[in-house]
This record gives C-alpha cells, sequence and structure tokens, in this order.
C-alpha cells in the first residue's frame, strides 16, 4: 500500500458539489493499494500514519503524531498512487489492486484507524470526488508499505 500524508489545516471531500466528508486539523491520506498487498499492510500503514510524529509541539519541532493531538483524518482512495511513468507517456496501472481488492483494503483501513482511537473519515469509493486542502507547513510524506525494513 502506499499513501501520501499531507498534514493539513482543514480538508474535504464533494461529489458532485454535495460535501460528503470534512475535518479541521489532521492529515489529508491520499491511500492506494497495489496488487501484491496483504492485509498486514493495512495494520503496518495505519499504525504508522497515527503514530507519524509530523506535527509541531510547544517547541516548534516535530514531535507529536495524530494520535497525540487527537486529530482527525481524511482518506481518499487512489489508485493512481501505483501508476508506472517509466515508458511512454500514458501511466501504467498494472501494478494497482482490482477495483473490489481496493475497495476491501480502503475500507479495511478507515476501520483499522478507527479502532486506533482517531476519527478517520473518507471519500466515496470509485467516485469523480474534488478534495479541497488547506496544508499546513506543507508537510508532506511519502509511506510505501513494501518499504519498510
Amino acid at each position: 500500500m502506499r499513501a501520501v500524508v499531507q498534514r493539513v489545516n482543514r480538508a474535504k471531500v464533494s461529489v458532485e458539489s454535495e460535501l460528503i466528508n470534512e475535518i479541521g486539523p489532521g492529515l489529508l491520506v491520499y491511500l492506494g493499494v497495489g496488487v501484491d498487498d496483504l492485509e498486514s499492510d493495512i495494520g503496518y500503514l495505519a499504525q504508522k500514519i497515527v503514530n507519524l510524529r509530523i506535527f509541531e509541539d510547544d517547541d516548534g519541532k516535530m514531535n507529536l503524531s495524530l494520535k497525540d493531538k487527537k486529530a482527525k483524518m481524511l482518506v481518499i482512495s487512489q489508485f493512481t498512487l501505483f501508476g508506472d511513468c517509466r515508458r511512454g507517456r500514458r501511466p501504467s496501472y498494472t501494478a494497482a489492486a482490482s477495483p473490489d481488492m481496493a475497495e476491501r483494503f480502503y475500507n479495511r483501513f478507515i476501520e483499522k484507524v478507527n479502532n486506533l482511537g482517531i476519527c478517520a473519515k473518507g471519500g466515496i469509493f470509485k467516485a469523480h470526488m474534488h478534495i479541497e486542502a488547506i496544508n499546513d507547513g506543507p508537510v508532506t510524506i511519502l509511506i510505501d508499505s513494501k518499504k519498510h525494513f
């Protein structure tokens, strides 16, 4: 699984001009599921992101996690994180999971984050979404569950 994690002051997702979900300060997470991903990748990524120390403490150092801040997470499914642009001009998405698998893993990820005590909200899987975010910092982190060793 791959995630683009952005620290935000606020973020919201809409579909056809209808607000679906929004958060105040917290993390906006774009989540991609790969064809080779396992259930263990869900737990690894959820734990990693919830405990990632990318919020500033009173001294201005990034020492606090989402859990420490008791902030929220907005999770957006994004298969394009598995786009391979090495050949030609059109990305290949053969490394992305099937829609059925991706939706199952996406929902399990949100469930896992909620079980870790963080309020996680999502968009609508496979919908054409509009995402608005006010980045904080900006702080943007890339995480790949297959690159943690």
